[in-house]
């Protein structure tokens, strides 16, 4: 059996506590101590996208619709979504993150992790705790007296985000090869990161019920009764507290997902909206340096009256030279988009097959493509000053106020 870890753990993982809903309260004093859910519509039927501790210990929970969350907690708090704040925040987090290694990475808006085995030594010999302590203390100073994050320290990733998890809110845990039994003798199975409903089938199905019997599973029974992968192997390591997902994944597709806000909109308005929703892709690819051959668009829609099941529908192409303007990501979805059905819910369009730009090839498009690509760079640096969706179609300009920015839960890509 693999030995645990026994290094100096020197990974930290800050999280954030209720982040959306803590910053809103931060901003609102008049939120602070009540319930609050944040929305991304002011509607009794929208979704929760995060909510305080206060609406937490009513039983309040994320993706819960807002009306029925007030029939447990009735004093509740709708607030509307504010990713500009948000980016704010992340922002200054990550200031504050820096400061103490060249080495650190974002896994979310509100959760990010710091590398301090190539740190400066003055630095590790203040003492990771000493310096956890200290994060906690500068996000009071620099962002605001309501802000508190967890922080979890260990030898791995996931060690550390785990320990980060341990005590919510304002928790600092450390965890090492000499308290990591006791830790896992703590935990229910799904409550390590990655071990979801079907993953945790899996382990049952071969005996394995708690996270200590999980650890004391050898790779061989891993890899080839439980995930029939290499997969097997790194959890093996991952528990016991070696890196292995210290990794950058390269980005697969661009793309952005509408439900429409009314279902008797005309063919001509969802396509405004289809214009708004390809501008913001287009956007998001270039800001990557990322140029695109493919291109999908994608519907879910209402059956019959009555019927509540719904249908899904999707187009693709795969053009034969890279694009990047907003004029040809829409161009392409439209055409794409005129075969779509009615009785549509909503819409998603995406970009694949990336590749990173180059300079055009000579051609006799040669100063067409030089024209588009100035005319491109010259809205995204309007658009970076001044905000997103300053400059953009005429056609677009109806859903302004409709189309807005999500909380980028999952991607610190575009921020």
């Amino acid at each position: 059996m693999e030995a645990y870890n026994s290094a100096k753990p020197l990974i930290m993982h800050i999280d954030l506590n209720s982040c959306f809903a803590t910053v809103e309260q931060q901003a609102r004093v008049r939120l602070r101590g009540r319930p609050v859910a944040v929305v991304n519509r002011r509607t009794d039927q929208t979704m929760i996208v995060a909510c305080s501790y206060e609406a937490k210990a009513m039983g309040v929970k994320l993706g819960m619709k807002l009306r029925e969350a007030r029939l447990l907690c009735p004093g509740l708090i709708g607030v509307e979504s504010d990713p500009a704040k948000y980016r704010y925040v992340y922002h200054k987090l990550l200031d504050i993150m820096n400061d103490y290694s060249a080495h650190v990475t974002m896994k979310s808006i509100d959760e990010g992790v710091i590398d301090f085995t190539q740190a400066p030594k003055s630095i590790v010999e203040q003492g990771l705790e000493s310096i956890g302590n200290e994060i906690k203390q500068r996000l009071r100073d620099e962002i605001g007296c309501a802000m508190r994050c967890n922080v979890g320290i260990a030898t791995n990733r996931f060690l550390a985000k785990t320990a980060a998890g341990l005590h919510k809110p304002d928790g600092l845990d450390i965890i090492t090869h000499e308290n990591l039994r006791d830790i896992y003798s703590t935990l229910q199975l799904t409550d390590l990161t990655g071990i979801a409903e079907r993953n945790e089938q899996r382990l049952n199905a071969v005996g394995i019920m708690t996270p200590l019997q999980f650890l004391d599973t050898s790779a061989d029974i891993l890899h080839s009764m439980v995930f029939g992968s290499i997969n097997g192997e790194q959890w093996h390591q991952r528990l016991r507290g070696w890196e292995v997902d210290d990794v950058t994944t390269e980005t697969k597709r661009v793309g952005r997902q509408y439900v429409l806000d009314g279902f008797n909109l005309s063919f001509d308005e969802i396509l405004q909206r289809l214009h708004h929703l390809c501008e913001s892709v287009g956007s998001r690819m270039r800001y990557q340096g990322l140029s695109a051959r493919g291109i999908y668009v994608g519907t879910r829609t209402f059956g019959m009256t009555g019927d509540k099941r719904r249908n899904y529908w999707h187009a693709s192409y795969v053009a034969q030279t890279p694009f990047f303007s907003n004029e040809t990501i829409y161009a392409l979805a439209r055409r794409l988009f005129m075969d779509a059905p009615p009785n549509i819910r909503d819409i998603n369009v995406h970009c694949y097959l990336l590749q990173r730009e180059e300079p055009s090839q000579i051609s006799l498009f040669a100063d067409q493509i030089v024209r588009e690509r100035a005319v491109t760079n010259a809205v995204d640096e309007i658009n970076e000053r001044y905000g997103e969706h300053t400059l953009h179609a005429a056609d677009t300009l109806p859903t302004s106020n409709l189309v807005k920015t999500k909380i980028p839960f999952g991607s610190t890509r575009y921020l």
